[in-house]
């Protein structure tokens, strides 16, 4: 079959769990035989050069782009305020992507066009006057209740304006869920969540799949004394938001003074200045790093103290499929169907979190079977070509493939 995917920001490098659920899924579908098209915004934020990226993507047929402002800008934002249109989706509504999206489906002829995320949805008319294709959302998350949950933990201005501007994005999210032939969830969880909004038509649980080929576990991080890694994108607030309450609540008050040798590293893009210049013994801020793998290889437990957010967390699937222990809450874990003790550590509160930290220092040899149990935790559930398959056999309903003819 011929697929289309559309994609708000171009999704790679692969260091965040969106740009891993749509390159790992579009590998898959290639691997399967399928010819997968992306058309992607490369946005101001997460801006690359697309130069030789056929050459990194080669399972893609074809590699589509058109350059996105979308920086929140003072002036709109307000203006927005006097609106009922959603400031979310607004700043991703393009009429350059439009003609691109236009052209390219006037040039091929697809049987399903898939919208990563409901920030596509702007371009549903589009999709419809110039194409045959059924449409399916992958949804990534329940936009809106990320926002929420952001906006309870937001500062007092933040809090007022996003508590102002969310229920347009929920408004938008509950009134296009039935407009798309598929909604394709990311956890049972979020599929339950959109069925109780209203969603009538077709769903499924997709949730992120990997090629664990590609993931090498180090085991030999446990030989050494424990160490604490924290990695993901700090340009996402909840990610910053949960490091920030891990440093506040859990690491100075208790962990700090309790256990005087023990190191929390931490990684990501767009680090923040006051995360830069932390002074904090045993805490070392290295930036964005060159290749994540290596760095939680050099770590037997990552830490995801999430707070807010919704869908699944990718990083704790790239944790388990390198063998190591993720610590994280009972938020970090919906989606991810892993028992506590036996393949993750769950916690919730401070007190909660320095006690998981207590035992894996006193029982090394647990923590260790916890990291292989892990692996193949992850081999089992979140293979990508499993998950693609899923995803084909649906395809296949709309779209049979003729079965060759015996001579």
């Amino acid at each position: 079959m011929r697929i289309l995917q559309l994609c708000k920001k171009f999704p790679f490098p692969m260091k965040d769990g969106e740009s891993l659920a749509i390159i790992h899924l579009a590998k898959a579908l290639a691997s399967s035989g399928n010819e997968v098209t992306m058309l992607a915004m490369n946005t101001s934020k997460h801006r690359i050069e697309i130069e030789n990226l056929n050459d990194a993507l080669p399972f893609y047929a074809a590699i589509h782009t058109v350059e996105v402002d979308n920086r929140i800008k003072i002036f709109p934002a307000i203006q927005n305020l006097f609106s009922e249109k959603s400031y979310h989706i607004q700043r991703f509504e393009n009429q350059a992507f439009n003609q691109k999206l236009v052209e390219v489906l006037t040039e091929n002829e697809f049987d399903v066009v898939q919208l990563e995320t409901p920030y596509l949805t702007p371009y549903l008319s589009t999709i419809r006057k110039f194409s045959d294709a059924k449409i399916v959302m992958r949804a990534h998350n329940v936009e809106h209740e990320i926002w929420e949950r952001i906006a309870e933990n937001a500062h007092f201005l933040k809090k007022i304006y996003l508590k102002h501007i969310t229920p347009r994005l929920r408004d938008f999210e509950i009134s296009h869920l039935n407009d798309y032939d598929l909604v394709a969830g990311i956890s049972e969880r979020d599929v339950f969540q959109f069925q109780k909004l209203g969603l009538k038509r077709e769903a499924m649980v997709l949730p992120i799949g990997l090629d664990c080929t590609e993931y090498r576990p180090d085991f030999r991080s446990f030989d050494k004394p424990l160490s604490l890694c924290f990695i993901g994108s700090l340009d996402w607030q909840p990610n910053l938001e949960g490091l920030k309450w891990f440093l506040e609540k859990v690491w100075q008050p208790i962990l700090a003074k309790e256990f005087p040798t023990l190191t929390l590293h931490i990684a990501g893009r767009n680090t923040p200045n006051w995360l830069k210049n932390l002074a904090q013994k045993n805490v070392v801020v290295h930036g964005e790093v060159a290749n994540s793998q290596d760095f939680i290889n050099q770590h037997s437990m990552m830490v995801v103290p999430l707070l807010s957010g919704s869908g699944m967390r990718a990083k704790i699937l790239e944790n388990m499929a390198l063998g190591k222990v993720s610590l994280t809450t009972s938020m970090g874990l919906e989606g991810i169907p892993a028992r506590h003790r036996r393949e993750i550590l769950l916690a919730d509160t401070p007190n909660q979190f320095a006690n998981e930290i207590r035992w894996a220092i006193s029982n090394p040899k647990p923590i260790k079977n916890i990291g292989k149990s892990a692996r193949v935790f992850c081999e089992t559930n979140y293979d990508n070509l499993l998950i693609g398959r899923q995803l084909i056999e649906v395809y296949e309903q709309w779209h049979p493939v003729a079965e060759p003819e015996m001579l």
